[in-house]
């Protein structure tokens, strides 16, 4: 058996085409959206999913800036950043990229993020109000991809399905399962101090990896006809590795995310989705919003 991929290239573009039209009628009424990437430190990672990024953006015309602090910026500085974008009315979205390097406490950033222009749902209030399914403003992106794609496979609907999610990160694992749940799924989340995570996930119909650990997942992980969804982006000697081994992984699962072209590209349009969302609403009268 040889797993069937899901595409997510082919995924993007056909979000794409209805976010190109959205932004046109946006610049019509002399509103350029703009998106502000406040980043810490070089990471190469961060780097491609920036590039990215701004590919897309001068695609689909929305203006993406990034700010780049020195590795050793401080927490202050870092909020102060946040701070000084959100109060600027020409910034419609603005995304702190992460991973952040060793010595800064996203728990003591995030309140500085601007809840309207929060499109990554970084702001602890957005967390909550995904926590308790009561409406956040903004589903942060990548788990909003791992749950487009997700609609694309056999497993949909979710209801009664078992998920493994291996890696509890605030910025995956977390939210992720919060949008599983959601979705009437029976979740389970593992993370590096988990006993015997294969147990789990060679039981489940669907397991999502947000592990950080390139080729963590093989196929002995699996159980036949799975539908695997790999979020990992490392880059190793150049090379854009995920938590996956997909090699050994297709197959045994039914269906199958690549790395690149699974997850990322949907990361992106979902992101972009969020920042044309907040530049309509900053249109809106506040009584209308």
């Amino acid at each position: 058996m040889t797993a069937t991929i899901l595409d997510g290239r082919a995924l993007a573009l056909e979000l794409r085409a209805g976010l190109t039209v959205r932004v046109a009628a946006l610049r019509a009424r002399g509103v350029a959206p703009r998106l502000r990437v406040v980043m810490v430190g070089e990471d190469e990672s961060s780097l491609a999913y920036v590039r990215g990024m701004r590919s897309l953006g001068a695609k689909i015309g929305v203006d993406v800036d990034v700010d780049v602090l020195p590795a050793g910026a401080t927490d202050g500085d870092v909020r102060a950043t946040l701070e000084r974008h959100g109060a600027d009315p020409a910034v419609h979205g603005i995304i702190l990229q992460q991973p952040l390097p060793l010595g800064l406490s996203i728990r003591a950033i995030a309140s500085a993020m601007p809840e309207s222009k929060d499109v990554d749902g970084t702001n602890p209030l957005n967390q909550g109000r995904l926590a308790f399914a009561t409406g956040a403003r903004f589903v942060p992106a990548t788990p909003a991809a791992v749950m487009l794609l997700l609609e694309r496979s056999r497993a949909w609907p979710l209801r009664g399905r078992d998920v493994t999610v291996v890696g509890r990160s605030n910025v995956v694992g977390l939210p992720v399962s919060l949008l599983l749940m959601a979705q009437d799924a029976t979740v389970t989340v593992t993370h590096k101090l988990s006993a015997n995570i294969r147990e789990h996930t060679r039981r489940a119909d669907v397991v999502v990896v947000a592990a950080g650990a390139p080729h963590l997942v093989d196929a002995s992980w699996l159980r036949p006809g799975a539908v695997v969804i790999d979020v990992g982006t490392t880059v190793v000697d150049g090379k854009l590795l995920g938590d996956v081994d997909f090699e050994s992984a297709r197959h045994v699962a039914g269906e199958i995310t690549p790395v690149p072209g699974g997850v990322g590209p949907v990361t992106n349009v979902a992101l972009m989705r969020n920042v044309v969302s907040a530049a309509e609403d900053a249109r809106l009268p506040a009584r209308t919003r």
